[in-house]
C-alpha cells in the first residue's frame, strides 16, 4: 500500500466535504421544439422544478447533484451538475415502445435462469458461462458486455476486438506461440494486488491458454470481462488476472437464434468507408471576429481588430484562445501572443475548462513547462478527479521529472484504495496502462536495480495507442476509425449511445479514451470525428495523443488539438501509420 502523509488526507478531505451550490440553467427541446412540464429532480432529495411553455428552467442545486429531466413520451436524461456546470440545455428524445400481441407484466426483481435464457438473444446485458447466466446489471460487480450487432468483422483477430471495444484491456496474438494474451491487471497496479493474464471460457469450456484461432469472430454472439475481483472467485486462483468470457453463435440455443445467418455479411457491407469525411479546417465554422483577423492587411490593423472585439467578447475564453492562436500561428508573434492571454487570465484563474483548453494548447506547441503550471492549477480546482491525477502526472513526465510522476500514480492509487476517489475498472486501467509504461521506460530514474529486478511487469504491447481527451464532460462526439483496407468502426461518446459509460466517466470525473491499433492490418489509419455539441453551445478542445511504437524503447508520441465547433458532419482529424510514421491534415 502507497503511504502518504496526514496533510494529504486532511486536504483530500476538505476537497471532498465541499459542496458549493451552483444555478443550473438552461432550456429543454425535442431537438426541435421547446417541452413544456419537463420534470427536472435532483436524486435523493425534495429539490426540483419543471421547465416554462418555452422549454426554460432553472435550479439551484449542488455540485455533484445528479439531476434526473423526465417527461411522459421522452426517455428521461439523467446529468451530474459539476463546477463548470452553468448552463444545461437538453435535448430528449421520444421513448419507443414495440408491442406486437405482448402482454405486460410487472417483471421479477431477479428472473430465474429459465427467464434469463428465454430472454437472452433480446438482452445484450446477458452473457452464458458455467455457473449460469450473469446479468450485467444486478451481478454486484464489474463486468462489461459487447453484443454481436457492436461486433465489426473488420477486426482481424480476436485480440484487437478485445483491446478496442474494451477500453484499458491490451490483448495480443502472440505470433511465436500462437496464443492469446489478455491484460487486465497489472501486478503493480493501481489499488490493486495480484496480477497475471488472463483465462478464457468459451461457451463453458474454461482454458487458461487459448489459440489465436479458435474463435472467429464472425460467429461471437457476445463476449464479456470480468476484471473485478468479487466477480472471479468461482473460478479460484487460476482467474486472478481477470477472465474473457465469449459466446457463440453455434454454441447459442436459446429461443430465437434462427434467422440471423446474413447478418454479418450485412455487417460487412454497412463498414465500408464511403470517404464522406472532409478535412477537418475551422474555416468550415470560423467565428465572424476571426475572419475580421484573416482579412486585415497589416498586423497593427489586426491588431487593432482584437482591440476592438476585445470589448464584444472580453467573457469568451474561446475569443481569447482564437485571438491568441492567430498571432502566435499566422502573425507568428508569440510576444504578442502571450499578451492576449496575461491581459486576459482572470478569464483561466478559476475556469477549469479555459484552463484544459489551454493547457493542450501549449501542449500541442511543445510548451510544456506552461502546461505543467496549468495542470498544477487544475489539480487544485479538481483534486477530486481522476483526470486531475492522470494530467499532472504526464505533465511532470512530459517536462523530464519521472520522480513526481510516478508520486501522482502512488497518490492516485492510494486515494483510490481508501474510496476517496471513485472510478469503474476500464477507467482505471487507463492510469494502470500508465504507470506501467512509465515504470518500464524510465524505472531506472525511478528505481534501484533490486527494486526493478523484484517487479515483474507485463508486457506493454508495441501497438499504437491513441489517447483522446476534451474539456468538457458534457461534449458528445463520434469517432470514426478507418483501416488500410477501406473499413471502419466507429466509438460514440454521447448520453443517446451510451448513456451510462457517460455518467461513469462524470462520477470518475475522467474525460478521456484510449484505443490501441496493433500490426494486423499495416498502413495508414484515418481518424475522423462527428461533433455532437454540448450542453452550453460552445466549442468543444478536443486533445489527442499519438504514442507510436507504444511500449517499445523507441516510443514516441505526437499532441494534436481540434477545436470542435462544426456538428453533425464528419470530418478528418488525421492519420495513422503503423507501419512507418505519423502523418496529419
Amino acid at each position: 500500500m502507497y503511504r502518504f502523509t496526514i496533510i494529504v488526507l486532511l486536504f483530500t478531505s476538505l476537497v471532498w466535504g465541499q459542496q458549493n451550490e451552483v444555478i443550473i440553467t438552461g432550456k429543454v427541446t425535442d431537438g426541435v421544439a421547446p417541452i413544456e412540464d419537463v420534470n427536472i429532480s435532483v436524486s435523493n432529495s425534495d429539490n426540483g422544478t419543471k421547465t416554462a411553455g418555452n422549454g426554460f428552467y432553472s435550479l439551484r442545486v449542488n455540485e455533484g447533484a445528479l439531476l434526473k429531466y423526465s417527461h411522459v413520451g421522452f426517455e428521461t436524461v439523467e446529468i451530474l451538475a459539476e463546477d463548470i456546470s452553468r448552463t444545461l440545455n437538453i435535448i430528449l428524445v421520444p421513448e419507443i415502445k414495440e408491442l406486437d400481441n405482448v402482454t405486460v407484466i410487472k417483471t421479477k426483481p431477479r428472473k430465474t435462469q429459465k427467464e434469463l435464457f428465454q430472454e437472452y438473444n433480446t438482452n445484450p446485458n446477458l452473457i452464458k458461462t458455467m455457473f449460469g447466466i450473469l446479468d450485467k446489471d444486478i451481478v454486484g460487480y464489474s463486468m462489461r458486455t459487447v453484443d454481436e450487432k457492436d461486433i465489426k468483422i473488420i477486426y482481424p483477430d480476436l485480440s484487437f476486438l478485445i483491446s478496442n471495444r474494451f477500453a484499458g484491456v491490451s490483448s495480443r496474438c502472440n505470433r511465436g506461440t500462437g496464443l492469446l494474451e489478455t491484460i487486465m491487471r497489472k501486478v503493480n497496479s493501481l489499488g490493486n494486488a495480484g496480477g497475471g493474464g488472463s483465462i478464457y471460457e468459451v461457451d463453458g469450456m474454461v482454458f487458461e491458454s487459448l489459440p489465436c484461432a479458435m474463435v472467429d469472430i464472425s460467429n461471437i454472439k457476445r463476449i464479456a470481462v470480468i476484471p473485478s475481483y468479487s466477480g472471479l472467485t468461482k473460478y479460484g486462483t487460476m482467474a486472478k488476472g481477470g477472465i474473457v468470457i465469449i459466446n457463440t453463435k453455434s454454441g447459442n440455443f436459446s429461443p430465437g437464434a434462427n434467422g440471423t445467418a446474413n447478418y454479418d455479411q450485412a455487417k460487412l457491407r454497412n463498414n465500408s468507408y464511403g470517404n464522406d469525411a472532409i478535412a477537418f479546417k475551422t474555416s468550415n465554422n470560423i467565428p465572424e471576429y476571426l475572419r475580421q483577423l484573416r482579412n486585415s492587411t497589416s498586423e497593427e490593423e489586426a491588431k487593432k481588430i482584437y482591440s476592438e472585439r476585445l470589448e464584444q467578447y472580453g467573457t469568451s475564453y474561446v475569443f481569447v484562445l482564437d485571438s491568441y492562436q492567430y498571432f502566435l500561428k499566422e502573425v507568428n508573434n508569440q510576444k504578442f501572443a502571450d499578451s492576449i492571454i496575461e491581459e486576459n487570465k482572470e478569464l483561466f484563474n478559476s475556469d477549469p475548462l479555459a484552463l484544459k483548453a489551454l493547457a493542450y494548447n501549449y501542449q500541442e506547441e511543445g510548451r510544456l513547462e506552461k502546461a505543467n503550471e496549468l495542470y498544477k492549477e487544475l489539480f487544485i480546482l479538481r483534486a477530486n478527479y481522476g483526470q486531475s491525477y492522470m494530467d499532472l502526472a504526464n505533465s511532470y513526465r512530459e517536462i523530464g521529472e519521472y520522480k513526481r510522476a510516478a508520486a501522482m500514480y502512488a497518490r492516485y492509487g492510494y486515494l483510490l484504495e481508501e474510496g476517496f476517489l471513485r472510478v469503474e475498472d476500464d477507467l482505471n486501467m487507463i492510469m494502470e496502462r500508465e504507470l506501467n509504461n512509465l515504470i518500464a521506460l524510465k524505472g531506472e530514474d525511478l528505481l534501484s536495480k533490486k527494486e526493478l529486478k523484484s517487479l515483474v511487469l507485463d508486457d506493454e504491447f508495441d501497438v499504437t495507442r491513441l489517447v483522446f481527451e476534451w474539456n468538457d464532460s458534457e461534449a458528445e462526439f463520434e469517432l470514426q476509425f478507418v483501416n488500410p483496407e477501406g473499413n471502419y468502426f466507429k466509438s460514440e461518446h454521447s448520453l443517446f449511445a451510451d448513456a451510462e459509460g457517460v455518467k461513469d466517466k462524470k462520477i470518475s470525473g475522467f474525460s478521456s479514451e484510449e484505443y490501441l491499433i496493433d500490426d494486423s492490418i499495416k498502413g495508414v489509419w484515418k481518424v475522423n470525428a462527428k461533433y455532437f455539441g454540448n450542453k452550453s453551445l460552445t466549442p468543444t478542445y478536443l486533445k489527442a495523443t499519438i504514442y507510436h511504437n507504444y511500449g517499445s524503447a523507441s516510443q514516441r508520441k505526437e499532441t494534436k488539438l481540434f477545436k470542435l465547433s462544426l456538428k453533425n458532419v464528419n470530418q478528418q482529424l488525421f492519420t495513422v501509420s503503423n507501419a512507418i510514421s505519423i502523418v496529419s491534415n
